[in-house]
C-alpha cells in the first residue's frame, strides 16, 4: 500500500493529466449520437467513386428540404386564420338595447314634458304619432344591428390587426362549419358603429311632421349606439393551428419509390441532381433503420475512434509540447476547450433547429494561437473537427469549410492586443466561409438559383460570435493563469507603478532594462517566440534592485560604491538577493507567473563573477563556498527566458568595455554567451544551436549600433 501511495505521489502530475484525457474521452463518448452512419461519401456534380450501388431494400425518394419548404410555403400562402362566430351574443345585446332604449325614451318624455308617472299613459294615447315614430325607429335600427352582427364584428388582437392591415380574408366558423369570408363582408368595431350610425342618421320617415321628427331627433342624439357594438368574431388559435398543421401534414415528403435490387448508380457515373436525391433518401432511410440496432457495436466503434483521437492528441503534446503535459492546469485547459468545442455541436444537433454553420469553430484555434502557437492551434482544431465530423451533416463539406477557416483564423490573427485585429479576422472568416461555400455550391448544384442564400446570413452570425473570443480570453486567462497580448501590453506600459518607480529611483537599472528589452525582443522576432512576452519580462526582470539601487553600478553616479565597506561574500549576497526580492515585489503587485519566470531565471545558476574572482585573488589558499556566489536559479526553461538571460548578460557586460570597437563587441558577445550556455542549458530552454548563432549576430549588430550612436551623439 505504501508503495502504491508513493507511486501516486511521485507521479501525481502525470496521473492527473492522463485522467483529464480519459474523462474527456468518456464524456465525449457519452454525448455522441448513437445513430449509425451511411458508409458512402458523395457529392452532387462529382463522379460516384464507389462500387455500383444496388438498392438493399424498398425506400421512398424523399424531396429536398428546399422542395418541402417551397410546397409548405405554397400551401400556407392561401391559408387564413379561423375566427369563431358567437351566435348567442346578438340576442343578449338586442335585449339590453330594447330595455335601455325604452327606459331612456320614457325618461326623456317625462323630463321633456314635465309629466308624472300617472300622466305618462295619457300622453302616450294623445301623442300617437310620436310613439309610433319610436316603435318604427326600434324596428328600423335593429335591422342595421342585425345586419352587422350577422356578418360579424372582428375582435381586436394581434391576428385581427394583421388581417385588417393586409385586408386578408378569414374563415368564420358557424355551427362547426367554416366559411371563408372576404374583408368587405365582416366589420371592425369602428366600421360597424359607423355603418349603424350612418344608417340611422339617414333615416327620415315620411309619415311624420317636421316638429315631431325634431322632437324625436333630440332624443336620438342622447343614445350611445356604440355601446351595443360588441365583437362576435374571436380568433381561435386551437382550430387555426390544427388546420395549419393538417395542411402541413398532408404534404408528401416523398416522390416515388426505389425497389429493392434496383440499380441506383454505377461506379464512375456522375451524381446528378436526381441521383443525389435518391442517394440522400437511401442514406436517410438507412440511418433510420439503424436506430436501435446493434447499439453496442456502434458504441464500440465510437470508443475506438474517440480514444484513438485523444491518444493522438496526447502523443502530439508529449513529443512537441511536453511542458503542457507537465502542468495539470495547462492540460486541463486543452481538454476543456476540446470538450467545449465538441459538446456544443452535439447539443445543436440534438436539440436545436439553428443552422450548423452558426457554430464558431474558429474560436478554438484563435484562443490556442493567443496562448500558445500556430502548430498546436492547428492540431487541436483538426482533432475537434474530426470528432465533430462523426455526426456533422454533410461531413466532407463541414470538414473542408472549417479546416480552411481554421487556417485563415490562425494566419490572419496577429497582434491580438489591437482591438481592430479580431474584428478584421471575423470579417475575413465570414468572407472566406461565403466564398468557399459558394464555390462548393456552384460545383455541386451547377446553378446559382438553387443555392441556399440563407446560409450566408448564418456565416454572418458566425462572424459575430467570433467576437466573443475577447471575453472568453479574459475568462480563460484568469481561470487557468495564462497571459494574453492585451495583458502584456498593459504591463509593458512604462506608466505602470512598478516601472515608474524603477525609472525614478533606479534610473540606471531602468535604462538597462529598456536596452535588454530591445535586444531580446529583436532576437525573439528572428528565432521565433513571443516578442511581447520577452519585452515585458525584460522590463520587470531587475525590479528587485529597487530595494537597494545604490549597490548596483548602473545607479552609482557620485563615485561612492557601498561595496567598498562590505566583505566579498556580503556583496555577492546583496547582488544575488535582487532576484528573490524582485519575485517578492512582483507577487505583491500581482504580476503574472510568466513575468515572474523572467525575474527568477535571468541569471540562471551563474556566479557573481566579479566578487568571486576578487575573493580568489585576495584569498588564493582559502577554500571558497561556491553557493554564496551562485544565483539560486532556476535555469531558463523557455526560448524567451533564455534569450532574455543572454541579452541581460551581454548588455550589462558591454557597459564595462574599456575600448568600444566592432572587434571588442564581437569578442564580448561570443565570450559571454559561450561561457553561460552549455548544451544542457540549450535543451532545457528549448533553443537550438542555430538559434544561439542567430541571437549572437543580432546582439552584435544591435550593440554596435547603440555604441556608434553614443560615440557620434554623446549625451
Amino acid at each position: 500500500m505504501e508503495k502504491f501511495l508513493k507511486f501516486i505521489k511521485d507521479n501525481y502530475n502525470s496521473i492527473s493529466v492522463i485522467s483529464f484525457f480519459l474523462v474527456t474521452a468518456l464524456l465525449i463518448l457519452y454525448l455522441l449520437p448513437r445513430e449509425g452512419k451511411f458508409r458512402y461519401e458523395f457529392q452532387r456534380g462529382r463522379p460516384w467513386l464507389h462500387e455500383t450501388l444496388i438498392a438493399p431494400f424498398d425506400f421512398p425518394v424523399y424531396k429536398s428540404d428546399q422542395e418541402v419548404r417551397a410546397e409548405r410555403d405554397s400551401v400556407l400562402q392561401n391559408f387564413r386564420p379561423y375566427f369563431r362566430y358567437d351566435g348567442l351574443l346578438y340576442d343578449s345585446v338586442m335585449e339590453r338595447y330594447y330595455d335601455n332604449l325604452e327606459n331612456q325614451w320614457k325618461s326623456y318624455i317625462l323630463n321633456r314634458f314635465n309629466l308624472t308617472e300617472e300622466q305618462f299613459s295619457g300622453f302616450v294615447t294623445d301623442n300617437h304619432e310620436l310613439i309610433s315614430l319610436f316603435d318604427n325607429f326600434i324596428l328600423f335600427s335593429t335591422g342595421f344591428y342585425d345586419e352587422v352582427y350577422q356578418q360579424g364584428i372582428i375582435a381586436p388582437g394581434e391576428v385581427a390587426d394583421e388581417v385588417i392591415s393586409e385586408e386578408m380574408s378569414i374563415v368564420i366558423v358557424r355551427n362547426n362549419i367554416g366559411e371563408r369570408t372576404s374583408p368587405e363582408n365582416f366589420f371592425r368595431e369602428k366600421t360597424a358603429y359607423e355603418y349603424v350610425r350612418n344608417g340611422i342618421e339617414e333615416w327620415t320617415p315620411s309619415m311624420t311632421s317636421g316638429s315631431v321628427y325634431q322632437e324625436f331627433a333630440a332624443f336620438m342624439s342622447d343614445v350611445e349606439f356604440s355601446d351595443y357594438i360588441i365583437p362576435n368574431l374571436h380568433f381561435d388559435p386551437v382550430i387555426t393551428n390544427r388546420m395549419r398543421q393538417s395542411l402541413i401534414d398532408d404534404i408528401s415528403l416523398a416522390r416515388g419509390m426505389v425497389q429493392s435490387g434496383e440499380r441506383i448508380v454505377s461506379q464512375g457515373d456522375l451524381v446528378t441532381n436526381h441521383t443525389y436525391r435518391i442517394l440522400e433518401s437511401l442514406r436517410r432511410e438507412y440511418e433510420i433503420r439503424l436506430r436501435g440496432m446493434n447499439l453496442n457495436l456502434v458504441l464500440l466503434g465510437q470508443f475506438i475512434l474517440v480514444f484513438s483521437l485523444m491518444a493522438v492528441m496526447y502523443l502530439f503534446l508529449y513529443y512537441f509540447r511536453r511542458e503542457i503535459l507537465m502542468s495539470p492546469i495547462k492540460s486541463l485547459f486543452i481538454v476543456f476547450l476540446l470538450f467545449l468545442m465538441v459538446s456544443v455541436p452535439i447539443i445543436f444537433v440534438r436539440f436545436s433547429t439553428i443552422n450548423f454553420y452558426v457554430i464558431p469553430f474558429a474560436i478554438a484555434p484563435i484562443i490556442i494561437r493567443t496562448f500558445y502557437d500556430e502548430r498546436l492551434a492547428l492540431f487541436l482544431h483538426t482533432i475537434i473537427l474530426l470528432l465533430v465530423g462523426f455526426f456533422a451533416p454533410n461531413s466532407f463539406e463541414f470538414l473542408f469549410l472549417n479546416y480552411v477557416i481554421g487556417l485563415v483564423a490562425i494566419f490572419s490573427l496577429s497582434n491580438l492586443h489591437l482591438r481592430s485585429k479580431l474584428f478584421l479576422t471575423a470579417v475575413i472568416i465570414v468572407f472566406s466561409y461565403s466564398l468557399l461555400y459558394f464555390g462548393i455550391a456552384v460545383t455541386q448544384e451547377r446553378s446559382i438559383d438553387t443555392i441556399d442564400w440563407m446560409n450566408f446570413a448564418w456565416f454572418g452570425a458566425n462572424g459575430l460570435l467570433i467576437l466573443t473570443t475577447y471575453p472568453l480570453l479574459y475568462i480563460f486567462e484568469k481561470t487557468f493563469g495564462f497571459i494574453s497580448d492585451g495583458t502584456l501590453m498593459e504591463l509593458s506600459d512604462t506608466n505602470q507603478p512598478l516601472l515608474r518607480k524603477l525609472a525614478e529611483e533606479a534610473p540606471g537599472t531602468f535604462q538597462h532594462s529598456m536596452q535588454v528589452a530591445n535586444l531580446a525582443e529583436t532576437a525573439v522576432r528572428e528565432v521565433g517566440g513571443n516578442p511581447l512576452l520577452v519585452r515585458t519580462g525584460a522590463l520587470y526582470h531587475d525590479i528587485g534592485k529597487l530595494s537597494n539601487p545604490g549597490f548596483f553600478i548602473e545607479n552609482q553616479t557620485s563615485g561612492y560604491n557601498p561595496h567598498d565597506s562590505l566583505e566579498f561574500e556580503e556583496s555577492a549576497q546583496m547582488i544575488i538577493s535582487h532576484v528573490s526580492r524582485g519575485v517578492e515585489m512582483a507577487r505583491k503587485h500581482n504580476l503574472p507567473e510568466q513575468i515572474i519566470d523572467f525575474i527568477q531565471t535571468h541569471h540562471g545558476t551563474t556566479r557573481v563573477q566579479y566578487f568571486y574572482r576578487s575573493f580568489l585573488q585576495k584569498h588564493p589558499n582559502q577554500e571558497v563556498d561556491l553557493q554564496k556566489y551562485t544565483y539560486p536559479g532556476p535555469k531558463p526553461f523557455s526560448k524567451e527566458t533564455a534569450i532574455l538571460m543572454m541579452a541581460d548578460s551581454v548588455e550589462a557586460a558591454s557597459r564595462s568595455l574599456k575600448e568600444i570597437s566592432p572587434e571588442s563587441i564581437n569578442q564580448l558577445v561570443e565570450s559571454i554567451i559561450n561561457n553561460q550556455f552549455n548544451e544542457e542549458q540549450f535543451n532545457d530552454a528549448n533553443i537550438t544551436l542555430r538559434d544561439i548563432s542567430t541571437v549572437k549576430d543580432i546582439y552584435k549588430s544591435k550593440l554596435k549600433n547603440i555604441y556608434h550612436a553614443r560615440v557620434v551623439y554623446p549625451d
